[in-house]
């Protein structure tokens, strides 16, 4: 009953990422997104027809024929951008562009914090298998030292032998401390990522991808790929300006003019107005051509960006596959040297015991064998963040393969 509520709040791989990509890191780069969406929305509703509605009241001191003595006027007015060179149709290009962009990085950014938590969740295995492992091996300090307390009580054994075994129980015991303030740490990181307190249960681990060479862009890619396309629909709106601009306009005014001199009076108290407008900038001086430039710049120097970061991924992604491979053969290797450990520190405890080897020779091998414990545990636990960095590097969404 008192171990439930341990139970009940700890958590596995999987809810812990997708406790930590709801952050509020993630959480403020959502509304950024959505406010780009806004915008887009507001741009494309510019483009619509607009009617504007107003009224005027006015007294005038001296009365003339354009001025009566009390006016008032009411008028509702349609106007329509018929055409503006194209600037609309690159506008809204780059709005999509952007907004693609956005989502991308977005997605990019959650990929990263699963990385990370996978980082964390896996290295905290391996030091808690390094935490069991110098347990035991306090444990077998302390069951020897007990050992040799007895035997130096009868005189077979020395006060430096003795020393001995205390002096590596205690440097055990600070190397355990240090263990435990690293899992602390990164329990603190967890909490940090995710804005809450966690527990972590273990049983959590990678599915292996296939043909990961033939994978998507990494999201952060794909944002800088929209992200060039938006520079080159902005510079495009630019060159707009080289081209006139087309406007219709309906403008409905209904008059109420009192005169004192009644020969002033209109003979009409309405007036219904259409036009077709065109305005051309002809000559600027460069204006246009600097502004269409300085745009196109920003587009080669994001292409130029675009991409360095593309090879530099591909060349990411080799790397991250030669490591995997790697750490298959660690694995194998630790496999063998825990199996080698094991059985040399069977054989010198016994011999250790029996007087035939000092204790310098044991405490090097009960060292050697847990150590290769917790080497094979830390490579095993490597080998799962290898498998997570293959798939982030591959462009997959790294919360899809967790198990």
């Amino acid at each position: 009953m008192f171990l439930a509520p341990l139970f009940l709040y700890s958590q596995n791989l999987e809810e812990l990422v997708n406790l930590s990509i709801n952050n509020k890191m993630v959480n403020a780069s959502q509304q950024s997104l959505d406010s780009v969406k806004d915008a887009y929305e507001s741009s494309k509703s510019g483009y619509l027809p607009k009617l504007d509605v107003g009224s005027k009241y006015a007294i005038t001191d001296e009365e003339t024929s354009s001025n009566a003595k009390n006016a008032a006027t009411a008028y509702g007015s349609i106007s329509y951008t018929l055409y503006d060179g194209g600037k609309k149709y690159d506008i809204y290009d780059a709005y999509e562009s952007t907004i693609n962009s956005g989502t991308q990085s977005l997605e990019s950014l959650k990929n990263s914090i699963s990385l990370n938590v996978t980082t964390y969740y896996f290295n905290y295995q391996s030091l808690i298998s390094k935490k069991d492992a110098k347990l035991k091996e306090i444990e077998q300090l302390e069951t020897q030292l007990k050992r040799l307390n007895r035997f130096l009580d009868v005189g077979t054994t020395t006060e430096d032998e003795v020393q001995k075994l205390i002096s590596s129980v205690e440097n055990s015991k600070v190397t355990l401390q240090e263990i435990e303030l690293e899992i602390e740490t990164i329990l603190h990181n967890l909490e940090y990522v995710s804005g809450e307190t966690v527990s972590i249960t273990t049983g959590s681990n990678i599915k292996e991808l296939d043909n990961a060479l033939n994978g998507d862009l990494r999201f952060d890619i794909k944002s800088l790929q929209y992200d060039l396309q938006t520079k080159q629909s902005n510079a495009n709106a630019e060159k707009s300006a080289y081209l006139p601009t087309i406007t219709l306009n309906n403008t409905y005014t209904q008059y109420h003019m009192d005169y004192d001199n009644k020969s002033y009076q209109y003979p009409y108290n309405n007036q219904n107005v259409t036009s077709a407008n065109l305005t051309w900038n002809i000559f600027s001086f460069g204006e246009t051509k600097y502004k269409h430039e300085s745009k196109f710049k920003e587009y080669l120097s994001s292409k130029s960006k675009f991409e360095y970061e593309k090879n530099k991924a591909n060349v990411d992604l080799k790397l991250a596959l030669k490591a995997y491979e790697i750490g298959k053969s660690k694995i194998k290797s630790a496999q063998a040297n825990l199996k080698a450990a094991s059985s040399a520190y069977d054989v010198i405890k016994s011999k250790y015991e029996n007087g035939l080897v000092d204790n310098v020779a044991y405490l090097q091998s009960l060292s050697e064998k847990y150590n290769a414990i917790s080497q094979l545990n830390t490579s095993v636990n490597d080998l799962e963040i290898k498998k997570a960095n293959i798939i982030y590097q591959s462009g997959k969404k790294l919360q899809e393969y967790i198990k």
